[in-house]
């Protein structure tokens, strides 16, 4: 909103500092420092109203050190994160622009499922809240609206241009629909989609969105359940998301630049830029929400929260083209993932096999395992944001490691 205003008033008024809302990079501080003034001010009213409404953590006993402590801490602090995220959008971001809208769409369906489920763990006294299904069927929902957007929409483009044509020189043959994706560390290293299906022959392109969208489906679904099997201790999933969205925000803000995207060989995707401004808010609100999600937490961000920040990670790296980084950018994720699904798998076969199921991990997630083995909270949480660190600088200097 601010943006339209300071345009007008620029414009027509000649009005000094005005113009500085041209600028992604002063938006993008805008919205950082707003965001987490408003995580921060406002997050402790908001951690009050759910304590006063008794909306507190009903805890499993799983047997963990400290576990019966967290009992009763408020929980669905995950709107901390969603409000603090979409005012400074709102206030600095262009709102036009289909990618802040995706964004947006985003937060607002996957808050919506978390909400949903946290509700009916909290005030419908079921432990298992929102069922597994229905979940699914809402990421699957997401999946289809966002690969639709993405596949159909024609503001969604790429720049396929000679490296001399100037960014002035708007030309719109040159910004073409296309389902390019980038495979990171190969030199010359653009895929597109329609490939996996050009055996069919002539016209095959009319038919890559029934590729592409399944593509979308399973990325948005993948990443928005790893975010929320890895929120289960004090501060990990707002820490290493933040970590994973500010390397996030590197590609955006090189994608959308003609120049940087020109210098470095990335693929230049119009007005993908805008994206950096809804990335700064959200990193804002993350930071903030840590201020009360720290050991010992204070508030919980519950499913509200950790499928709201899992959907908008995949949903920024699959419209920057940068999906195929996802199992190294979202590494700590991807173990927490793959800890479940071996752990569950192989209890299974060996119960099958020898009649006695038998466990990989002492317990899964994988944060788990660390506690079962004795080490405290905030040492296992630190030490997976210097993973997440790590992964996220690898993820960085991949634009030149070719």
């Amino acid at each position: 909103m601010l943006y339209y205003l300071f345009q007008y008033l620029g414009e027509n008024y000649d009005i000094p500092g005005a113009r500085l809302f041209q600028y992604i990079t002063f938006r993008s501080g805008m919205a950082i420092l707003f965001s987490l003034l408003i995580s921060t001010i406002f997050g402790k009213r908001i951690i009050d109203f759910l304590r006063k409404k008794q909306i507190g953590e009903t805890v499993r006993e799983l047997g963990l050190e400290g576990q019966n402590e967290k009992a009763g801490t408020p929980t669905m602090g995950g709107i901390i994160i969603i409000i603090s995220t979409l005012i400074p959008v709102l206030l600095f971001a262009k709102l036009d622009n289909i990618y802040i809208l995706l964004l947006i769409l985003t937060t607002i369906w996957m808050g919506a499922i978390g909400f949903l489920d946290d509700y009916i763990k909290i005030f419908k006294k079921d432990k298992e809240g929102l069922k597994g299904r229905f979940k699914v069927i809402g990421q699957i929902g997401l999946g289809i609206i966002v690969g639709g957007i993405l596949y159909f929409h024609p503001s969604v483009t790429v720049r396929d241009t000679p490296s001399i044509l100037l960014e002035t020189e708007t030309i719109s043959k040159y910004d073409v629909k296309s389902t390019a994706t980038t495979i990171p560390f190969f030199k010359n290293n653009e895929f597109d989609y329609g490939q996996l299906i050009s055996w069919m022959g002539d016209g095959y392109e009319n038919y890559v969105w029934l590729i592409f969208i399944p593509i979308v489906i399973f990325i948005v679904t993948a990443v928005s359940n790893g975010a929320n099997l890895t929120d289960g201790i004090d501060g990990l999933a707002a820490g290493t998301s933040a970590i994973t969205v500010l390397a996030l925000a590197a590609f955006t803000f090189i994608s959308g630049n003609f120049v940087l995207s020109n210098y470095l060989n990335v693929m230049y995707i119009p007005n993908s830029g805008e994206m950096t401004i809804f990335i700064a808010a959200f990193v804002g609100a993350l930071i903030g929400f840590l201020w009360y999600n720290t050991y010992p937490a204070q508030v919980f961000m519950g499913d509200t929260g950790s499928l709201t920040i899992g959907g908008i990670i995949a949903v920024i790296a699959i419209a920057v083209r940068k999906e195929l980084l996802i199992p190294v950018l979202c590494g700590v994720f991807l173990a927490e993932n793959l800890s479940v699904v071996l752990q569950v798998s192989y209890f299974k076969y060996t119960k099958k096999r020898y009649g006695e199921g038998r466990r990989i991990f002492l317990m899964s997630p994988l944060h788990h395992h660390f506690q079962k083995k004795g080490y405290h909270e905030s040492k296992i949480v630190t030490r997976f944001w210097i993973v997440a660190i790590f992964l996220a600088i690898f993820c960085v200097i991949s634009l030149k490691l070719r």
